[in-house]
């Protein structure tokens, strides 16, 4: 006779060994623990294999948009998105500024916000009409 090894089940949240079947979803049996009420799959694999989160970093190395390589890969735009920054979180090194001073950009702006005269655009609006014999009247 063969001897028959008993799979134990434990519950994900509060480790109890107190579940019972609760049916099936998408072809993987379900269990509901008695004690916490927490329905769960023990087989179920998250996320996506780790050669597509590779391809994904490579494809962006590559040139890609982020929303691409969520088509390309079948995933979500935020899933892409953690992957890369993890990769460069893990892989590269945040460089520290040379000096303490801080430089800002100010854009142009600025200038317009107190007391704006113009109606459109950041100024005022200027076009370059260019003397030509086509504008001889």
């Amino acid at each position: 006779m063969k001897s028959r090894k008993i799979e134990v089940i434990k519950c994900k949240k509060c480790e109890s060994e107190n579940v019972v079947k609760a049916g099936f979803l998408e072809g993987n049996q379900r269990f509901k623990c008695k004690n916490c009420g927490c329905q769960f799959q023990p087989n179920r694999s998250k996320g996506k294999p780790e050669n597509i989160k590779r391809l994904a970093i490579l494809l962006y190395m590559c040139g890609l948009s982020m929303r691409t390589i969520a088509k390309i890969t079948k995933t979500d735009l935020h899933a892409v998105y953690r992957w890369i920054r993890a990769f460069a979180e893990k892989n590269y090194e945040k460089p520290t500024p040379k000096s303490s001073e801080v430089v800002v950009e100010l854009d142009e702006m600025w200038h317009y916000i107190k007391d704006k005269k113009t109606n459109v655009g950041f100024g005022r609006l200027i076009a370059a009409i260019p003397e030509t014999e086509y504008l001889s009247v």
